[in-house]
Order: structure tokens, then C-alpha cells, then sequence
């Protein structure tokens, strides 16, 4: 069954931004546990992120070239596959249980619209798209598959949270791929509990790529990720910045493992470890210190 409040789409306009029931007498129901924790025993995968199995799409028309447009304040997309990009262009607007081929983003001109998207496929089945999946700002970002994209998360403002999402990325010639790339990043990021993998691309930067000196107020905390120039770069930000629990795949990186203002950091409990194939982690080589 649809479950969906219309609305009202994008494509060229996306690169321009971009780049500028318990019934009585049931029992009683048992403590409450995450999604992501029923869902991923471990660290997110593909097998237990995105549009959750047994999920049935409705394909919804574009309303413009190559894309869809939200437009009613509050608006709610659930199990709706969107065969292009999704332009998020109201306040409230909520995300679930779909499949977007394209990006997901939230500007028009110089105005920004605060979303949400969970349990959700973002990318292409197929090829590499360059610009970011996810973006821009005032947005929280929960259980996606994120799946060939050059970025993951274009992180652009204030008040970005990102759960318990997988990443897995791609590059085409020139691309800078990272899977969490600041753009003028705000206050209040949170990256948590996230996969990113970037091994065997090619044009890359880092999967946790924090840079902007806009960064105020940043939380870094239990991911793991793998690839990249140097895989962890935090650097030139203020305020309170914390990299903590979080594991990267030992020699996974092409020049070293961190390049980050240490001294600015609170950075304790990250790990080089390996894992397998299912993104299990099979041993901890030992401490990743910070450089």
C-alpha cells in the first residue's frame, strides 16, 4: 500500500546547486532497542541498510527534468522510488523507505530546508554519479545505502546528523571522492556509527574529510572506514571536535592512516583493525594514534 503525502522535481538545478498497534491483552512490549541495532548487528552494510527488504516502490512521476520536487511544508515520502534527483524545497519534509537514483538536496538559491531520511537507497543502481548523495545542511540522515557517488555527504551548515548509514563510493576523472566532505560546514555535526568504503577508487581524498574552517562543534564517533589519501582528516575547525571509537582498515590508505589538528581534538579509542568481506571486523591491529 502507498503511503505518501504528494507533492510536488530537479536535475540541472541539482548541479547547479550542488556546486555553488498492540491489540488489548497483547503482551507488553520489550525495552525499546535502535533500528539500526535490530537491523545491523554490526557496523552498517549493504545487507541492512536502505529500503528494508520486502518494501514495495511506487514510482512517482518527476515534476521536472530528471527530478522530483518536494514543496508542501511537513510532506511525507514513504516507500516511493524517485528515478532521478529529489529536490527537498519546504521545512519538515520526511523520507522513508525509498529509493532516490540521483541526490537528495535541500537548496534553493540561498535558502535551505530542514529533512529527514531514513532507511533509504540513495544512487544509481549502476555507474558513478560525481556530485554528493546527500546534502546540504540542516538535514538528518539515518540507516541510507548510499551507492555510487563520488561524495557521500556534502556537509554545508549547521545541525547535520548521520547515523548508522553505508557508503560505498566511486570516482570518475578529476573527482575529489570523499564519503563526508564540509562545504562552509556549520555547528552540531554528527557522523556516527557509519561504513564508509572508498578501497579501490581512484580519484579520492578521504572517506572523513573535515576540513572548512567553519567547522564549529564536531562529533566524530564509532565508524569504520577504509580507503582514501589520508582516511581521517579533521582539521581547522573550533569549538568542542571529538574523534572517538572509531576503526579504519589497517593500510587501507594511500599517503597514511590520519592527517588532523591533534592538539584541538578529543581523540581517544580509534582503532586499526581488519575485517572481512561482510564488513565484520576480525582483529584490532592496534591503537590509531593521532598525526
Amino acid at each position: 500500500m502507498r503511503r505518501l503525502i504528494p507533492l510536488g522535481v530537479l536535475s540541472a538545478a541539482a548541479l547547479a546547486l550542488v556546486t555553488g498497534c498492540s491489540p488489548s491483552g497483547a503482551v507488553a512490549p520489550t525495552p525499546a532497542r535502535s533500528p539500526a541495532a535490530v537491523r545491523c548487528p554490526g557496523y552498517p552494510t549493504p545487507a541492512c541498510t536502505g529500503v528494508p527488504p520486502g518494501t514495495r516502490l511506487e514510482p512517482m512521476e518527476l515534476t521536472e527534468p530528471g527530478a522530483y520536487r518536494v514543496t508542501e511544508p511537513g510532506d511525507v515520502l514513504d516507500g516511493v522510488h524517485i528515478a532521478g534527483d529529489l529536490l527537498v524545497a519546504a521545512n519538515d519534509v520526511t523520507i522513508k523507505n525509498s529509493q532516490i537514483d540521483g541526490l537528495v538536496i535541500n537548496a534553493i538559491g540561498p535558502r535551505t530546508f530542514r529533512y529527514t531520511i531514513m532507511d533509504s537507497t540513495v544512487g544509481p543502481a549502476t555507474g558513478c554519479q560525481s556530485l554528493p548523495a546527500v546534502g546540504q545542511d540542516k538535514y538528518t540522515a539515518l540507516r541510507l545505502h548510499v551507492r555510487n557517488h563520488g561524495d557521500g555527504f556534502r556537509a554545508a551548515g549547521d545541525d547535520i546528523v548521520i547515523r548508522d548509514s553505508f557508503v560505498r563510493l566511486c570516482s570518475n576523472p578529476d573527482d575529489h571522492s570523499d564519503g563526508i566532505q564540509t562545504y562552509g560546514t556549520g555547528r552540531g555535526l554528527v557522523f556516527s556509527h557509519n561504513t564508509v568504503d572508498q578501497r579501490g577508487v581512484k580519484d579520492i581524498t578521504a572517506p572523513i574529510f573535515l576540513t572548512d574552517p567553519k567547522i564549529v562543534d564536531a562529533e566524530v564517533t564509532d565508524n569504520l572506514v577504509m580507503g582514501g589519501t589520508y582516511s581521517i582528516q579533521l582539521r581547522n575547525g573550533r569549538g568542542r571536535l571529538v574523534m572517538r571509537g572509531n576503526k579504519l582498515v589497517d593500510g587501507s590508505w594511500v599517503y597514511g592512516p590520519v592527517d588532523s589538528d591533534c592538539k584541538k581534538i578529543d581523540w581517544a579509542d580509534n582503532t586499526l583493525v581488519t575485517i572481512d568481506a561482510d564488513y565484520r571486523v576480525t582483529s584490532t591491529v592496534g591503537p590509531l594514534k593521532c598525526t
